[in-house]
């Protein structure tokens, strides 16, 4: 006689779409959302605070586009551990006293979290003195950050840590009275494979944007590297105000090009090296091409700031145009090494 043995049929639960529309509603979702899941969050004021961890595919976003939900206070607005796959979309927050939105791997600096979509956020008022980002990404790769606003944070609109595979594009980035806004978006910690492109920012600190940083030793992803940041691409963007345009600091390949530069306050670039641990790359291997630079004199008088342990032999200009808009006839920069094609005191567009 044979016996029919009992089987389980294992059936993935599927995807739901969760709609809330109250602070309570919200508490509920968030203690019954599973992998795949869609949040949709209604109109109005809601606390901060909130955290999910090793959720896959989650989207959340409002429910209406054209009002989205604010978050506002807390330590964070919302921090996403271990979530591949997570959309953010059309979200606000206010107000936080640690970081805005903080995506990270768990502190599993061998095992990157990929993918995720970060679309029509506004960030503000994070901070307002110290390391406390807007944005702040561990270990991430495959990452996408578009249309988003950012304005007012202590220490870096959007902080990136060993994370690679990223795009941030089409986002305006605008600094605050009352916010010490160390940089705007940093790349380090070993990050790599980056582009930023089509941004704007104003008055965005001291370095608007910083290739590269200081990490301590048991933060970098992947662990060993020898580099803050390789393979970074910085093309099409415009930026106002802000101690210097960009600073470049233990970065090992780089690319600046197609730029708006305006009035920069201090310098235009600097190069810096911050980690000096045994066999890491100085900072080198960057380009600098098709750039307007407009800036002035009374302001700028040494147009790069050159630390110590860097190579700026390394870096080549090509094709900017430069312009001392008070005394067009002083617009030609010391530089490191000689420029190929520039322009020099030439009115820009």
């Amino acid at each position: 006689m044979r016996s029919l043995l009992p089987f389980l049929l294992i059936v993935p639960l599927a995807a739901e779409t969760l709609v809330v529309k109250t602070q309570a509603e919200l508490k509920t979702a968030l203690g019954t959302l599973k992998s795949g899941d869609t949040l949709k969050i209604g109109p109005g004021e809601y606390s901060g605070g909130h955290s999910l961890s090793g959720l896959a595919d989650l989207t959340v976003e409002a429910l209406d586009p054209k009002s989205p939900p604010l978050f506002r206070g807390g330590t964070n607005a919302w921090q996403f551990s271990r979530c591949p796959g997570l959309t953010l979309r059309h979200l606000r927050c206010q107000g936080q006293t640690g970081n805005g939105f903080n995506l990270d791997d768990g502190g599993q600096r061998t095992a990157p979290v990929k993918g995720a979509v970060l679309e029509d956020l506004r960030i503000e008022d994070i901070g307002p003195q110290g390391n406390f980002d807007a944005i702040k990404c561990s270990g991430l790769q495959q990452l996408r950050i578009e249309r988003c606003e950012i304005s007012g944070w202590g220490g870096q609109a959007i902080d990136f840590v060993g994370c690679s595979d990223a795009l941030i594009r089409g986002c305006r980035i605008t600094g605050k009275k009352g916010f010490s806004q160390h940089t705007g978006p940093q790349f380090k910690g070993g990050s790599s494979k980056i582009v930023i492109e089509n941004c704007v920012f104003k008055d965005a600190g001291e370095r608007p944007i910083q290739v590269g940083g200081s990490t301590g030793l048991d933060y970098f992803r992947p662990p060993g590297a020898t580099y803050e940041a390789k393979d970074i691409v910085i093309r099409n963007n415009t930026l106002e105000g802000g101690t210097c345009a960009c600073a470049f600091t233990g970065v090992d390949g780089a690319e600046f090009t197609g730029n708006t530069l305006l009035r920069p306050t201090k310098w235009i670039f600097r190069i810096l090296q911050e980690t000096r641990e045994p066999g890491f790359a100085p900072c080198r291997n960057v380009r600098v091409a098709d750039n307007t630079i407009t800036f002035r004199r009374a302001q700028v008088s040494t147009e790069l700031n050159i630390g110590e342990g860097t190579a700026p032999e390394t870096f080549r200009f090509e094709g900017n145009r430069w312009l001392a808009e008070d005394q067009p006839q002083a617009s030609r920069p010391k530089l490191p090494v000689a420029e190929m094609n520039g322009h020099y005191g030439e009115p820009t567009k």
